[in-house]
């Protein structure tokens, strides 16, 4: 096959041509090179690795390995992301020994930052921890002061690596006994030498740490143990080791749980708190009779031990845990709970689903068992590298803010996201839990195994995971074909973020991530979807092997790849090695718009701005946004070698479709003549085109409209073929985009005419539905066909056709009359009882609400949490946000989507966005700071701003409040949207409204 490196300008070089694989594997977004391997449906390349794709000669398996940045979805298609927590009670601890002696930790004031050690955030290079030797007791009921604590001791074992008389210790949130000499430390050698003394000892507040300065020097090789005594808080702020609670059986229960990611650990024990601080961890847990512990390592039988506490004589339980890999804090894990499981042991490795009692009575973890042996074989094999712990526990949580947590040897989740029960969850719910269950476990390797040398580097981390998930659920479920969803569910997501003006390159400088909150920020779309690369089974068993228990940054991937190229023989354009055609995609923001004249045969390129208006607020790139891209092409429905490009052939009344099945992380225009002949293929014989490009063209042509590339009108009319489609990739990319045109329209007289014209185009996929299920009582057969009737119930109704309203009010209706039989299929809950919700009033809302507090399965509380902010009465509304912020109503890990959900609702919007900016003060200190989903609060309640008006309140409450904490990126990103917004709505909505008008017909 004939590729083509194609610069800014038209600048080129030509790759040799390889043998075309038998068979074709999918890669998301690849910018340089095509990889060959075997995946169904096209080829998807990866921004950042098909870039570093490299072919490594005939009938070589070449592998793909998603590279991505930084969360949400949790990604997870939750579209909340790991995060830390910085906020939560205000209320400090304070300890009393087993002396009786109260204990108060000193806090040095916060002054102006200084070049001292301590207000600097990261660690000096000075020392190197070894291992910890940590135990912790967490109280599961409140103490005299109505506060959950747990009590610590624990003492680490690290080096001197260069001279110092300082030691920095991570420590956020917690108070510490005195040791002898009023210090909160003590420090010995391990050698045959002596430990200075401590000189003074504090808390260091703003860059959390635990200072101590000596009397002389740490000697450089030497071994020191440093042993502390603390107390903290276990709140219920979903972060560090804190607390979930929920009711059995009538009975209020807690869990303690962690987590740690990314900069959390230093809640739970004082600690050498940043990823590249690897070292050996001996967990000990302390907990109630009739609870069990669980962490890193496998557990050891629990013993009774008599403590002695605040509360007096304590009989508890003794789980002391093997000793774990070397591994970063960021991946350590500890719980308490009364939980049961199901297990079973492949391969030598003992896999556990741990979750509620009843939820395992109701044997709600049997899917996530059955397919965890099957993803953990495939990435054996796939990585080449046997999965290195002795067992795989996993865990669904209450309460927990991001999707899941890679924890090594024992992943937590969201209830949602690992527990599946086939009587109430669809098949997006299953989708989602095996889509990640493959993330986390392909972390095993690419993430614990070998870890980023810091956050700016996190695509290292989820670039991997968040591809290979697809290779792993399509393992476990190959009937799926859900390889192709990445377009939809990855591309697109990463093309929207990264379009904006305040877009961020794939990697940062080191010196520019330092703050927690900075951290936090990372974890955005384009960290987990941003880029792939490709790799070969030599690249596998060279990188993965040789970084082991280590750390990497970046380069060191370039530098394997390098070895690839140059082991197989593969030749790189003159001139350019897999670091520099890399930086110019880690390293500079964006992608380009290949432009395609078909008359003269002439391209072009450009970074891709969804506003053109922002273009000078682009910060300058050395690289000059040039982009080094390959691209695939076919001719009136044959694929085509890429000589015509570089020949300049004239084509003259035949089709050209670039980018074919996705292969780049690019969009592409066309001169008109092109346009009008897909435009007729679509409305004649859209079969000729694949799939994946009707979708990807419907995408291309609304986002360059809106970057004035084309005109609306012609993205509009990529819509009209819809009227006979019936597959769900085309549909959906073409409401995904019309959702835009609802935010800007929805309260203008532009709406009616919208609904009037996707009236008609819905009718026959309505009808197509109601033939293939026999009148709405079978199941669609195909995965696609099951979303692609979500739909069509979805758009008919909410569009007014009066058979579907008629049909989800019937159903709704029924279960009302009889709540213990629910008559709706799981696959359509969300969408039918949001429109039934939407079309009643007081009575169907409250019988909702009454159901979502019934309901003892989270993905079914889900559906109905979601669907109550459909309604329509504005008071309803009101007092569903007031829910939002109250723990007993909506669990606080809900409360930011759940707002987000009101604000979606054109009623809700406004009512929302008052809400919020009355609510400031709390909803940031709970979800602000490190909280991924406030960013996600943020753009969440002001997509649909388009006024000047709201573009001016918008700026008052950045004004207002000035430091958004991880929010900063999300607001900047907002005021960017709004004004776009409105530049947008003032040069289309008259034209847009006349076209709709024009395409419905007249009574």
């Amino acid at each position: 096959m004939g590729e083509l490196f194609v610069l800014v300008g038209g600048e080129s070089a030509s790759l040799p041509v390889y043998k075309k694989p038998r068979r074709k594997r999918i890669f998301p977004f690849c910018p340089v090179v095509v990889c060959m391997s075997v995946m169904g449906g096209g080829f998807y390349i990866s921004k950042v690795v098909g870039v570093a794709g490299i072919v490594l000669g005939a009938g070589a398996v070449a592998t793909i390995i998603a590279l991505a940045v930084v969360y949400s979805e949790e990604v997870a298609k939750n579209n909340e992301v790991i995060s830390p927590t910085n906020e939560g009670s205000t209320v400090k601890p304070t300890l009393t020994t087993t002396e009786g002696s109260s204990v108060s930790t000193p806090l040095l004031p916060t002054a102006q930052p200084s070049n001292e050690p301590w207000d600097k955030y990261r660690l000096p290079d000075t020392l190197k921890p070894d291992h910890y030797n940590l135990t912790l007791w967490p109280r599961l009921k409140v103490n005299e002061q109505g506060l959950y604590i747990f009590t610590g001791e624990t003492y680490v074992v690290f080096q001197c690596v260069k001279e110092t008389d300082l030691i920095l210790i991570h420590s956020n949130k917690l108070n510490y006994t005195k040791w002898e000499g009023g210090q909160l430390a003590k420090l010995t050698a391990l050698g045959n030498i002596t430990a200075p003394t401590i000189k003074s000892s504090w808390l260091q507040e703003t860059t959390q740490y635990l200072v101590m300065q000596l009397n002389g020097n740490l000697t450089v090789g030497e071994l020191y143990q440093l042993d502390t005594k603390f107390v903290g808080e276990l709140a219920n702020d979903l972060g560090g080791f804190y607390r979930s609670e929920y009711e059995e059986d009538g009975i209020e229960k807690v869990v303690a749980t962690t987590q740690m990611q990314p900069t959390d650990a230093r809640k739970a024990f004082p600690c050498f708190d940043e990823p590249a601080m690897k070292a050996v961890f001996h967990i000990t847990l302390l907990h109630p009779v009739g609870t069990i512990a669980l962490s890193n390592g496998m557990e050891r039988d629990p013993v009774p031990v008599t403590m002695e506490g605040p509360e007096g004589t304590v009989e508890v339980l003794k789980t002391s845990f093997s000793e774990t890999k070397r591994m970063s804090t960021y991946l350590l894990a500890f719980i308490v709970s009364d939980y049961d499981y199901v297990n079973e042991t492949t391969n030598d490795v003992l896999i556990r689903i741990y979750a509620r009692k009843k939820a395992i009575t109701d044997k709600q973890g049997e899917y996530a068992l059955n397919i965890t042996g099957p993803i953990l074989k495939f990435f054996e094999e796939y990585y080449n590298v046997s999965y290195p712990l002795p067992k795989s526990d996993q865990i669904a949580l209450p309460d927990f803010n991001a999707g899941a947590m890679e924890n090594w040897g024992l992943i937590t989740y969201r209830e949602t996201a690992l527990l599946y029960d086939p009587e109430m969850s669809s098949n997006s719910n299953k989708e989602r839990i095996a889509t990640i269950i493959a993330h986390e476990l392909a972390h095993m390797w690419f993430g614990n195994l070998v870890t980023l040398n810091w956050w700016n580097d996190l695509w290292l981390n989820e670039g991997f995971a968040s591809y290979v998930e697809y290779l792993g659920a399509n393992d476990a479920e190959p009937d799926w074909n859900i390889k192709d969803l990445i377009v939809l569910n990855d591309v697109h997501r990463v093309f929207a973020i990264d379009a904006l003006a305040s877009s961020h390159p794939l990697s940062s400088e080191e010196q520019a991530i330092q703050k927690p909150e900075q951290i936090s920020e990372l974890f955005d779309a384009i960290s987990y979807m941003y880029c792939n690369v490709c790799v070969c089974h030599f690249l596998q068993q060279t990188y993965l092997k040789a970084f082991s228990y280590n750390n990497t940054v970046y380069s060191d991937l370039w530098d394997h790849l390098d070895l690839a190229a140059n082991s197989s023989g593969v030749s790189l354009p003159t001139g350019f090695n897999v670091n520099s055609i890399m930086n110019r995609w880690v390293l500079q923001m964006g992608f380009p718009v290949i432009t395609i004249d078909t008359a003269n045969g002439h391209f072009s390129q450009e970074h891709f701005l969804l506003d053109p208006a922002s273009r000078p607020d682009v910060p300058e790139s050395e690289f000059k946004y040039e982009w080094i891209v390959p691209i695939r092409w076919m001719k009136t429905g044959k694929e085509q070698s890429l000589t015509w490009l570089k020949t300049r052939t004239v084509i003259e009344n035949e089709w050209v479709l670039a980018n074919l099945n996705v292969s780049g992380y690019y969009r592409v225009n066309y001169d008109v003549p092109n346009w009008e002949r897909l435009l007729n293929v679509l409305n004649t014989t859209p079969e000729s085109i694949p799939v994946i490009n009707r979708a990807q063209l419907i995408d291309d042509a609304f986002n360059l409209a809106r970057a004035k590339y084309i005109d609306t009108i012609l993205a509009l009319r990529t819509t009209k073929y819809l009227k006979t489609e019936k597959e769900y990739m085309p549909w959906e990319s073409a409401l995904n985009n019309l959702d835009f045109f609802y935010l800007m329209f929805d309260r203008s007289e532009v709406f009616g005419y919208m609904q009037a014209y996707l009236k008609i185009q819905v009718e026959e996929l309505f009808g197509h539905f109601k033939n293939i299920t026999d009148n709405w009582t079978k199941v669609p057969s195909g995965h696609m066909d099951q979303y692609n009737q979500v739909n069509a119930i979805r758009v008919a109704c909410s569009t007014g056709i009066d058979e579907c309203l008629n049909l989800t009010k019937g159903w709704y209706k029924q279960w009302m009359n009889d709540p213990t039989k629910n008559p709706i299929h799981p696959n359509l809950r969300t969408t039918v009882y949001c429109s039934a919700i939407s079309a009643g009033g007081e009575a169907e809302w409250e019988f909702g609400w009454n159901q979502f507090n019934a309901s003892t399965i989270a993905t079914e509380a889900d559906k109905l949490r979601y669907a109550l902010a459909c309604t329509k009465q504005p008071w309803l509304l009101n007092k569903y946000l007031e829910y939002s912020l109250n723990p007993t109503k909506i669990r606080k890990q809900d409360a930011t989507s759940t707002i987000v959900y009101i604000a979606s609702n054109v009623v809700g919007q406004p009512l929302a966005w008052d809400f919020i900016r009355d609510r400031w003060q709390y909803i940031f200190e709970q979800y602000g700071g490190g909280s991924f989903s406030f960013s996600n609060l943020i753009n969440g309640v002001t997509k649909r701003f388009s006024t000047e008006f709201e573009l001016q309140q918008l700026k008052d409450f950045q004004a207002e409040h000035n430091d958004f904490g991880s929010g900063n990126l999300a607001i900047q990103q907002s005021i960017e949207r709004t004004s776009a917004n409105i530049r947008w709505v003032a040069e289309n909505k008259k034209k847009v409204l006349e076209w709709f008008d024009g395409e419905v017909p007249k009574p």
